[in-house]
């Protein structure tokens, strides 16, 4: 089944990514996003915007592991994609992410190159290593639920 760019960046599971990507759940927020890279044709604009934002979850997840070698080079291949998408006419894409797909891919490598000041956190909770939040432009109807990501009291 095909899903056209706006339904699927209007789709619950592309804003669950965003949500679980913008808490620092990095390794989620790949899953999320690896089951609508399935379904695009191969080299279509939007299965290299799924696979973009895959790499850079999981250079998120390397950061976060303080493995800077392979971070850097999954936000290199992250903003290699990205930039394919730069001459999107429509912006689409950059509605869906709140910036440009090549504003991304320069914030990809930055945050890369430049090790996270990560605090100490409570064992399974996530700690966001980016310095920028995605999400949908201003003014752009959405149907989004408001996630909670506290911890239940025992």
């Amino acid at each position: 089944m095909r899903l056209a760019a706006e339904a699927s960046l209007d789709s619950d599971i592309f804003l669950w990514g965003l949500d679980l990507f913008n808490h620092g759940y990095y390794w989620e927020a790949h899953e999320a996003w690896e089951s609508l890279w399935k379904v695009p044709d191969r080299g279509t604009p939007l299965r290299t915007l799924f696979k973009g934002l895959i790499l850079l979850s999981a250079a998120g997840v390397k950061i976060r592991e303080g493995k800077q070698a392979a971070a850097v080079r999954h936000a290199g291949r992250a903003a290699a994609l990205l930039r394919r998408l730069m001459n999107t006419v429509d912006h689409t894409f950059e509605r869906a992410l709140g910036m440009s797909p090549a504003a991304l891919a320069d914030r990809a490598e930055a945050a890369a190159r430049i090790p996270a000041a990560l605090q100490a956190t409570a064992l399974g909770q996530a700690q966001p290593v980016f310095d920028f939040i995605l999400g949908p432009s201003p003014g752009r109807p959405i149907k989004r639920q408001t996630v909670s990501f506290r911890r239940r009291q025992e």
